[in-house]
């Protein structure tokens, strides 16, 4: 059997039936796998993930979600902001993972189509035209919806999310640019490219932590044969849950 791509998403280790779940997965030697962020709210997770997936995957590529970089009030011995997230690089790398930071690998079916993971943040634009910026949050909270990120997710040494937000669209951007001329991608990114992917069926004004409308013509400007993204899509006990979505063309197995 040919190797496939496969892909996966909000782990969410903090809680013992998803650890348990991960220790009971089969191994798939040939697959590469995807893990497309919020492993956990601490470090420690993704170790714990990634010492369980790396020996049952060819190969793991791994971009981080909001919780990942979370870092609670009064947690001052955990890092935050952009040094998380230098650490959660470093821990991958220390397995061989894959990760936005290291140059795109060709899948080796295809070897003109490269796998890209990017970290893009969101800045608050996924929001209709008569919302401006900073009545954003505030028009969220008239429906009881708040995101942690606002709390937890620091974006030091940058003033804002925003700019950080920003910061990482440019500098992804240009990369993906710098791929050879006809080069196919699959883009990776835990927040959705598109407005319309990023609206929640029973809270739709948490898109506005969602992503970013600068990338709503990513997967055609940069000839993209397959996304890969988180969405909210089903329901549980009551409480909305997120999937892992991946379209895929029919070249890539």
């Amino acid at each position: 059997m040919s190797a496939r791509l496969l892909a996966t998403s909000d782990l969410h280790l903090g809680h013992r039936a998803n650890r348990e779940a991960l220790a009971a997965l089969g191994a798939f030697p040939d697959d590469w796998l995807i893990v497309a962020g919020d492993v956990g709210e601490k470090p420690e997770h993704l170790v714990h993930a990634l010492d369980a997936l790396v020996p049952r995957f060819a190969r793991v590529i791994w971009t981080p979600g909001n919780h990942d970089l979370w870092r609670p009030a009064g947690a001052e011995d955990r890092t935050r902001g952009q040094a998380r997230y230098d650490e959660l690089v470093a821990i991958c790398r220390g397995r061989g993972v894959v990760t936005p930071e290291d140059p795109y690998v060709p899948w080796p079916a295809e070897p003109d189509t490269f796998i890209a993971p990017m970290f893009l943040l969101f800045d608050y634009s996924f929001r209709p035209p008569d919302i401006p910026l900073d009545r954003a949050v505030a028009w969220a909270r008239e429906t009881g919806v708040v995101s942690g990120d606002e709390l937890m997710l620091d974006p030091f040494p940058w003033p804002t999310r925003i700019a950080w937000c920003r910061a990482r669209v440019a500098a992804t951007a240009a990369r993906l640019a710098a791929l050879p001329p006809g080069t196919r991608t699959v883009l990776i990114n835990h927040w959705p490219l598109r407005h319309d992917l990023a609206i929640p069926p029973r809270i739709p004004r948490f898109s506005i932590w969602c992503g970013t409308r600068k990338t709503e013509d990513w997967h055609l400007r940069f000839n993209a044969v397959a996304a890969v993204c988180v969405l909210f899509r089903r329901f549980q006990n009551g409480r909305q849950h997120s999937d892992a979505v991946t379209k895929v063309s029919q070249t890539i197995r």
